[in-house]
C-alpha cells in the first residue's frame, strides 16, 4: 500500500508545480494536457518501486497514448486558448481567492482523481504479473482499438476545425457519424483494454475503479454532458445531430 500512497503524494506534487502558471492567465485549461502525463509518470514511478520485476511493456503501453494525447491537448490549448468549462467553472471562485480556487478544485482534485483513475496502471506496472494470457492478449486488442479511436477522431475533428468553411457547423463526417464522442469512447475502451491487462494473473480486480470512474466521467460528469451542453448553445444544427447520431457507443445512425 506504501508505493500506491507515494504515488499519491508524487501526482499531487506535480500538480503543485503545474498550478502557478494558471495564476497570471486566470485560465487552469492546461491541467487536460497535464492529465495523461500524469499517467505516464506514475507508470514510471511505479516501475522503480517494482524494480526488475516491472512491467516494461505495459509502462511502454502508457507512454504511447499519454505523449501523443498531451501533446494534442497542449496543441489545441494554444490555438484555441481557455476552455469554457474552467471558465465557468471559475465564476463560481470568491472575489480574489481564483489562485486557491484553482488549485484546489481544479489542481489537486484532479490529482486524486488521476491517481484514482491509474490505480490498474500501478497494479500492473508493480505486480508485473503473467501478461501472456488470453485476457492480456485480449486487452492489448481492447487498447489498440480505443487508441485508434482516440487518433483518427481528434484528427477527423483537427482537420473539420481547420477549414473556415465549416465555422459554427457540426463535425458530422468519418467516425463522428457513428458516434458523437469518438475520441471520448476511444479512451474508455482504451482503459478497460489496460484494466485487463492488469487484472491478466487473476489479481487487482479491485482496481476495476479506476476504468468505471473513467467511463463515467466522460459520459456522465465532466465528459460528454458539459461539452454537449455547451454545443446545443453554439451550434444550430446539433440538436438535429443528436436525435440520428448515438451518443457514446457507435452504431449506425438513425434515418429521417
Amino acid at each position: 500500500m506504501i508505493p500506491y500512497l507515494l504515488n499519491l503524494a508524487l501526482i499531487l506534487a506535480v500538480m503543485v508545480l503545474a498550478w502557478p502558471f494558471s495564476v497570471p492567465r486566470k485560465d487552469p485549461s492546461y491541467i487536460d494536457a497535464i492529465w495523461p502525463i500524469g499517467f505516464l509518470v506514475l507508470a514510471l514511478s511505479s516501475l522503480l518501486f517494482a524494480g526488475a520485476d516491472g512491467a516494461t511493456w505495459y509502462v511502454g503501453l502508457v507512454a504511447i497514448w499519454a505523449v501523443r494525447l498531451g501533446h494534442h491537448l497542449f496543441t489545441r490549448w494554444q490555438h484555441e486558448g481557455a476552455d469554457k468549462r474552467y471558465q465557468k467553472l471559475l465564476q463560481r471562485s470568491p472575489p480574489g481567492k481564483e489562485a486557491i480556487f484553482m488549485l484546489v478544485t481544479v489542481f489537486l482534485l484532479q490529482g486524486v482523481l488521476l491517481w484514482v483513475t491509474a490505480l490498474p496502471i500501478q497494479h500492473a506496472v508493480m505486480e508485473g504479473g503473467r501478461f501472456a494470457t488470453p485476457a492480456a492478449i485480449a486487452g492489448v486488442i481492447l487498447f489498440a482499438i480505443g487508441l485508434a479511436f482516440e487518433v483518427i477522431g481528434d484528427r477527423q475533428l483537427a482537420a473539420f476545425k481547420a477549414d473556415p468553411a465549416n465555422k459554427g457547423q457540426v463535425m458530422d463526417a468519418g467516425l463522428w457519424r457513428y458516434t458523437r464522442h469518438p475520441n471520448y469512447f476511444g479512451n474508455a475502451v482504451l482503459f478497460w483494454g489496460l484494466w485487463l491487462i492488469a487484472v491478466a494473473d487473476g489479481d487487482g480486480w479491485w482496481t476495476v475503479i479506476g476504468p468505471l470512474f473513467l467511463t463515467f466521467t466522460l459520459t456522465r460528469w465532466t465528459g460528454a454532458k458539459i461539452l454537449e451542453d455547451g454545443l446545443h448553445e453554439s451550434r444550430p444544427g446539433y440538436a438535429d445531430y443528436v436525435a440520428r447520431t448515438p451518443g457514446f457507443v457507435p452504431w449506425w445512425p438513425k434515418r429521417g
